[in-house]
């Protein structure tokens, strides 16, 4: 009995470690596959495909009910998925709603009440059936059952509104069975093409652990032959030459840590799938001064550029080592930046601002370098988009902006050209912020 007990509270808990991750924890992916050309499809597919069922159904094949202005009205919908926002970004949160709202309209909405509206006969039942198969293809499972659960009622109530004791249906109880059957099937492919996702993707990240793997050992060659190089040069070798050597010693090795850091920024960027459930709190001065101070600088004027502004700490919930990733990535791209930029850099062209804004925790990055045009502000948090010609992945900021959304916060940018770029990281207050101070660096 005891070995039972044990079993079954075994079992209970990786049900729940399951349900955990597949459900609570699994990233919602309101438009799957989405991409510049699949919204134009489907707003094309939404257009015709309406304007050519309202002449089928009210002319070849005459319904009980057809309306040329609700079909007109839903072919209107189709620019929804066609607007230059969302075809410019269409992985953004905004960009899901609109097209999560959208698709609730047309797709359980729209066919339930046309299917009550026609009694439940057999065109509709089968169009009912093809459209809960269509909502699990478009969006992810979990919204799909939401939307169904509340799209069929709410075009019910609309068509009882209309017709009242009018509305009667042909064979309500086949009707039953025909759509559980639809609801159970577009459940399952929902399910398993989410779990196809998933696995491809871990066995991505298999693949670049073995990468890493690779890569990390001759980096730590490297990184012992700059020690072997700082301990050669201590016997026999002019001090002039002594310095230099040890410089180009430190240099080497900080490139070593430079080039570990972005493998590891890298392989947490496609480890945002799955974010880490551990988080801590997070004192954002104490976040900025230890990023700063381990920053892998190619020189002592990149240092000495860097200036880090308490006006008053706060304390968030989140990842403490991605947090520090995005940081430095932030203060890459600013040195880059300043390295662009015609003069040298001087103390203060970086700064790093801490402190509180609309009842937020604000940590700005801000430079004094060349700038970003207004027209690319949003395209830089774009996957695969950089404007460092041939010098950047175009992932960072992507990585930036998941990271700071996971944890409920804002990343946005501030810029104009050659008069540098201010990257602002708000975020939801954990705790009441501390009266600690610190001063400049």
């Amino acid at each position: 009995m005891r070995l039972d007990r044990l079993w079954f509270h075994s079992a209970k808990s990786r049900l729940w470690r399951w349900l955990q991750d597949e459900i609570v924890h699994a990233p919602v992916e309101a438009i799957l596959h989405p991409s510049r050309y699949r919204l134009l499809w489907i707003g094309m597919f939404t257009f015709f495909g309406h304007l050519i069922a309202a002449v089928v159904w009210a002319e070849w094949v005459p319904q009980p009910y057809e309306n040329y202005a609700v079909r007109a009205l839903m072919a209107l919908l189709s620019v929804a998925y066609v607007m230059p926002d969302m075809l410019r970004e269409p992985m953004s949160r905004s960009s899901g709603r609109i097209f999560g709202l959208a698709t609730w309209i047309q797709l359980p909405f729209f066919f339930s009440w046309m299917y009550c509206m026609n009694g439940g006969n057999a065109a509709w039942l089968a169009s009912v059936s093809a459209m809960v198969l269509i909502y699990y293809h478009a969006t992810d499972w979990r919204l799909a059952t939401l939307g169904l659960l509340t799209g069929a009622p709410a075009g019910y109530l609309l068509a009882h509104a209309l017709q009242g004791p009018a509305l009667v249906f042909v064979n309500p109880g086949v009707d039953v069975v025909a759509i559980a059957f639809a609801w159970v099937m577009g459940l399952m492919l929902g399910f398993s093409s989410a779990n196809l996702r998933r696995t491809r993707l871990l066995n991505t990240l298999s693949t670049m652990g073995v990468m890493a793997h690779e890569l990390r050992t001759p980096l730590a060659t490297v990184n012992l032959l700059g020690d072997v190089v700082r301990n050669l040069v201590q016997h026999d070798v002019p001090e002039a030459k002594r310095k230099r050597i040890e410089e180009l010693a430190g240099r080497l090795q900080g490139l070593v840590r430079s080039m570990n850091q972005q493998i590891d920024t890298q392989i947490s960027n496609a480890q945002l799938y799955r974010l880490p459930r551990h988080q801590s709190l997070i004192h954002a001065a104490d976040l900025v001064h230890e990023t700063v101070q381990q920053y892998p600088y190619r020189s002592s004027r990149e240092r000495d550029c860097v200036r880090v502004h308490i006006q008053q700490d706060f304390c968030f919930q989140g990842s403490r080592a991605l947090f520090g990733q995005v940081l430095s990535n932030l203060l890459k791209n600013a040195l880059h930046s300043l390295a662009s930029a015609s003069s040298a850099p001087s103390p203060g062209d970086l700064r790093i601002e801490v402190g509180l804004h609309h009842g937020k925790g604000r940590i700005a990055v801000s430079d004094d370098g060349v700038g970003i045009p207004g027209d690319l502000h949003r395209r830089i948090f774009e996957p695969f988009f950089s404007t460092q010609s041939g010098a950047g992945s175009g992932l960072g900021l992507t990585f930036c902006k998941n990271v700071v959304e996971a944890a409920n916060g804002t990343l946005s940018v501030h810029s104009e050209i050659s008069r540098g770029a201010v990257f602002m990281i708000d975020l939801p207050l954990n705790a009441a912020p501390t009266n600690r101070t610190a001063a400049p660096d």
